[in-house]
């Protein structure tokens, strides 16, 4: 990781998926999880306070030894035991059926190869597990998509590689989950190229 992406994206990461407006969207996601939970894309660990109290455990998958860092405070005070169990993803480091629940919160807009982080996911989960996300991405509406399609680039490059044309319940339907619960909208008080979000489960099979 770069010097921007490692020290100081982490931080304006924190600071925008911090505001208040987005914490309905955190309670909403959080809800249902339970037993043993792996993480992809902890970051400063905003999603703790919304832990419901039938989580276990969270395993937190997270690249950057700064965001890390930011989540202390959250990790110190959670009621729920959390340790930073993996780097990637990508490949993550667990034996095969491993998690009861699976949680991804704006996070797999910037995995490069997000097929294989969903993959893995699916691999690491129980059967019948569940994987809890709210993402943004493709707009529904086309003359979303064409701003979209054009913020992109800078999207990219000042974002992580965050890409706003990614397809999520899709991209969760083709990797062999079973999307149970789907929602797509606008979130309030998001400019729409960059609001258009989804929330969801996917399970796996039993």
């Amino acid at each position: 990781m770069g010097f921007y992406d490692d020290r100081i994206l982490p931080r304006l990461i924190d600071v925008t998926c911090g505001a208040s407006l987005i914490d309905p969207l955190r309670k909403r996601v959080t809800a249902g999880l339970h037993g043993d939970v792996v993480e992809i894309g902890f970051g400063s660990g905003l999603n703790v306070p919304f832990y419901p109290a039938a989580v276990e455990k969270i395993s937190a998958v997270e690249p950057a030894d700064i965001g890390w860092r930011l989540a202390g405070k959250r990790v110190a005070e959670s009621a729920v035991p959390i340790e930073r169990s993996g780097l990637d993803g990508q490949s993550l480091p667990f034996d095969d059926d491993t998690f009861d629940s699976a949680l991804s919160t704006f996070t797999l807009c910037t995995i490069p190869d997000v097929m294989a982080a969903l993959q893995e996911v699916r691999r690491v989960l129980k059967p019948g597990g569940t994987l809890h996300f709210v993402e943004h991405g493709i707009a529904p509406d086309p003359s979303v998509q064409r701003w979209q399609r054009r913020l992109e680039p800078i999207q990219k490059r000042v974002a992580g590689g965050c890409h706003l044309t990614r397809d999520t319940a899709q991209l969760v339907t083709d990797a062999g989950f079973e999307l149970i619960e789907v929602d797509s909208f606008y979130q309030h008080g998001t400019p729409r190229p960059y609001g258009a979000a989804t929330v969801g489960v996917g399970r796996t099979g039993s």
